[in-house]
């Protein structure tokens, strides 16, 4: 069976940077289960994997914009410490949640100087190219139920 719309895949990977520099891997993990064309995971990887079978391996190079996009400088705002009430201490990396009108986001600290705080809405990998290597372990048939709740059930997936 091929991967299309409707089916659910499980498949281990390997993502890297440029550099080589392994991000994420399922390696000693389950595989990662997803629901074909409901958007579970990155579109270009979503592409890459369409028309494949279980036992396929082969790497894909995901551009940011088939990824988690390209950088939006209205992600980043600057604000003063004071904003962190509550909070002590603050280093670069620190995550927090935001709320903006669109609802909450996640930040991350990019700077603090000066009093000031830049914060970061981006997703840590904007911007960047996604290197995976992929094998794909199981192709099925997408339950009904998966198909209506837009995720995998089960082993590797959601459960309810």
């Amino acid at each position: 069976m091929q991967i299309a719309e409707r089916t659910v895949a499980s498949f281990h990977y390997t993502l890297t940077d440029d550099a080589g520099k392994v991000i994420d891997s399922s390696a000693g993990a389950q595989p990662l289960a997803y629901l074909h064309g409901a958007g579970n995971i990155v579109p270009g990887l979503e592409k890459a994997l369409e028309g494949r079978s279980a036992g396929d391996k082969f790497d894909v190079v995901v551009s940011p914009e088939e990824g988690y996009g390209t950088p939006n400088e209205m992600l980043i705002q600057v604000v003063p410490r004071e904003a962190f009430q509550g909070v002590d201490e603050l280093e670069v990396g620190m995550q927090f949640q935001a709320q903006t009108p669109q609802g909450a986001i996640s930040v991350v600290i990019a700077k603090i100087e000066d009093g000031m705080v830049t914060v970061d809405g981006n997703h840590p990998l904007a911007g960047q190219n996604l290197n995976f290597a992929i094998e794909v372990v199981e192709v099925r048939e997408a339950s009904v139920e998966e198909v209506l709740h837009g995720h995998v059930h089960g082993a590797g997936g959601h459960h309810h």
